[in-house]
């Protein structure tokens, strides 16, 4: 199963696609931390797409499109993947079908994590508060600019894959217990 979590910045997705890879047995393919881990070992690509991450903006879609690919094709693919930020633009969408109809596959499911922004705003600074382990474009400021950013680009994502049939949508506001077994109960409600 191809599964896409969609949802704005800081809504659990990342949390929520652990939990599947654990749960389901579904690789997470979270652009967010490839881009991240190539900017942390100083690669070509990190270096390329620094600057642009830092400022709350999207990477290019060849470079997000050429990076999903190449993890797609890795042996623990072969069963499908959680899409965990990514696609966030309707080209990326397409690029993404494009991509998965090349190898005979396609998205099953997009699950939309519905959650309040002042929620996702109070997530951010508890984190700060708390002293976790925090991103580099772990502020309010820049949580504000990623969610501009997100309305504008990726949430026009939810007509176009309602249109396809694919959507669904949970409580992204409630416990991540509750949003875990809401996702469980879609997943165990599709047919094999």
């Amino acid at each position: 199963m191809n599964l896409v979590l969609f949802g704005p910045p800081g809504a659990g997705k990342g949390t929520q696609s652990k939990i599947l890879t654990e749960k389901r047995g579904l690789p997470q393919l979270s652009t967010g931390d490839m881009l991240r881990a190539a900017i942390e070992a100083g690669t070509p690509l990190g270096l390329s797409v620094k600057a642009t991450m830092a400022k709350g903006e999207l990477v290019s879609d060849e470079t997000v499109v050429r990076i999903i690919g190449e993890r797609y094709d890795q042996p623990d693919c072969k069963n499908g993947a959680v899409f965990d930020g990514f696609p966030r633009t309707i080209p990326q969408a397409e690029a993404l079908d494009r991509m998965l109809a090349e190898r005979g596959r396609k998205i099953d499911l997009v699950l939309e994590l519905k959650v309040d922004d002042a929620v996702l705003l109070s997530r951010v600074e508890a984190r700060i508060k708390a002293g976790g382990v925090l991103r580099s474009d772990d502020t309010p400021e820049t949580l504000a600019h990623r969610l501009g950013v997100y309305y504008r680009n990726t949430a026009p994502l939810i007509d176009f894959y309602r249109g396809q049939g694919k959507l669904k949508t949970v409580d992204g506001m409630a416990p991540v217990e509750a949003v875990t077994g809401q996702i469980a109960a879609v997943l165990d409600g599709i047919p094999a």
